[in-house]
């Protein structure tokens, strides 16, 4: 059984919007055997453009039912069915949405008709609700109401299910299917033909402008993962509407695919990246000496004119750098502010140390300095040199002068390692704090991977 369903709503989101009207027509895919509808009381006042709109009024749901009043007749027309909607994804969001609210979890598959008529009938100039039915010659004269739209839909559909000679039906339905979760205007063959490796994605809107940049370790697994979760917020709606198109770079390692992102993101600006357009270094690495004379390293917030000796984009990046340096260079975790219990460190229990002034200021210090000396030296000019795209290929990340250069790939059989050589093979890109934190850190983790320069 095939439940076509129309809603009308106060909005464009289900988490913060009511429903006006609902309509459900059952089909048993030959012909529609029952039809519902009711006006719904959003206890909401109506958006002037939304009346004008629909025509339902705040007068004309005055006295309706809440939803509440009608969700266990509605739950039961819809729960052993397949649920049917011309971009299925708003009306399932708001119904499952307002039904969880009453006590209800609806769970049952989906068919968009837009996605089917696209396969069914492609070329169409348009597959809109209006537009559709215009070119199948069906006629709507309740446009933008409940039971109107639903009946089209559903006379839609029946033309569908006569039309569906390679089984695009059954395809969609089928358990490991999950098309019904993506975009309404991305098709399901441009999602699948993404590769199984590291890279980029884009996400574009309908006049081609790339509204999101994303990286991923796995490109299928992460522009797939992005429709699993169908929030019934603002934010999630309007972000799946509005995607129409995917492209994508491949990345040899997944730290490549880190820094185009970063490069791409302030680039192109896109505008729903929110976070990642004003992601800058927050902590620094900063040395300092006491009143005994004692070299000390702590992590604190970076502020604007304050110079650290390594950036990070975190706190957790900051501490766990120091801490790498407590462990090589010996140091004490109380002079670094790691340990700041009135407890001695665990140096105490073998050797003399700094925070109970029995190791001397000079032989403490030589070991900081060593440890900073090791790392402004892993900001000095090296090469990261890694997998490529393929195995003819080596990637290479070029820091230059503590400076982000570039990237990019040579042919295996290059056996350069000269810089000025290298640097003929690469794309220059804009660097930033965030990207030589990135590569910086990638090389105090992979030495093996680090080239070094004289």
């Amino acid at each position: 059984m095939y439940a076509i369903v129309d809603i009308e709503t106060t909005g464009g989101h289900a988490s913060a919007h009511g429903i006006t009207e609902v309509a459900i027509v059952m089909h048993d895919g030959e012909r529609i055997v029952e039809r519902f509808e009711t006006l719904i009381n959003p206890c909401a006042p109506i958006p002037i453009y939304i009346q004008a709109l629909t025509g339902i009024d705040n007068q004309m749901v005055q006295n309706a039912p809440l939803f509440s009043e009608v969700a266990e007749h509605i739950f039961d027309l819809l729960k052993d069915t397949t649920f049917v909607a011309h971009n299925v994804n708003f009306d399932y969001s708001f119904m499952r949405h307002h039904l969880q609210q009453a006590g209800f979890d609806l769970q049952c598959p989906k068919l968009c008709t837009v996605r089917l008529g696209r396969k069914i009938f492609p070329g169409l100039p348009s597959y809109s609700l209006g537009k559709f039915c215009r070119q199948m010659g069906i006629d709507n004269h309740s446009r933008h109401r409940a039971m109107g739209d639903a009946t089209a839909t559903a006379q839609l559909f029946s033309l569908m299910l006569q039309n569906d000679k390679d089984g695009h039906i059954t395809a969609s339905l089928k358990q490991k299917s999950k098309e019904h979760s993506l975009p309404p205007h991305v098709p399901q063959l441009q999602v699948n033909g993404l590769p199984d490796a590291p890279g980029v994605y884009y996400f574009h809107d309908n006049k081609g402008k790339i509204i999101y940049v994303g990286k991923a370790k796995s490109l299928k697994k992460r522009v797939k993962s992005h429709f699993t979760n169908n929030r019934a917020d603002q934010q999630k709606q309007e972000f799946l509407r509005n995607i129409h198109n995917i492209t994508h770079q491949t990345c040899g390692t997944e730290l490549l695919a880190f820094i185009l992102e970063a490069v791409e993101i302030k680039r192109l600006w896109p505008k729903y990246n929110r976070a990642q357009k004003h992601h800058e270094y927050t902590y620094g690495l900063y040395r300092f000496e006491d009143q005994r004379g004692y070299t000390r390293l702590a992590i604190d917030k970076w502020t604007k004119y304050s110079q650290p000796l390594y950036t990070c984009n975190s706190i957790t990046e900051g501490y766990n750098l120091l801490n790498r340096l407590i462990a090589e260079f010996d140091l004490c975790p109380k002079m670094c502010f790691v340990q700041r219990n009135d407890q001695p460190c665990p140096r105490v229990m073998t050797k003399p140390c700094a925070c109970q002034i029995t190791e001397t200021i000079l032989r403490y210090n030589k070991r900081v300095n060593k440890a900073i000396d090791h790392l402004k030296a892993a900001l000095s000019t090296f090469a990261i040199r890694d997998k490529g795209r393929t195995d003819e290929e080596h990637s290479y990340i070029l820091i230059e002068n503590g400076e982000f250069y570039g990237m990019g790939y040579v042919n295996q059989s290059f056996s350069g390692n000269e810089l000025e050589l290298i640097k003929t093979q690469l794309t220059p890109y804009p660097g930033n704090g965030y990207i030589k934190s990135m590569v910086a850190n990638y090389a105090f983790s992979n030495p093996d991977r680090k080239v070094e320069f004289a």
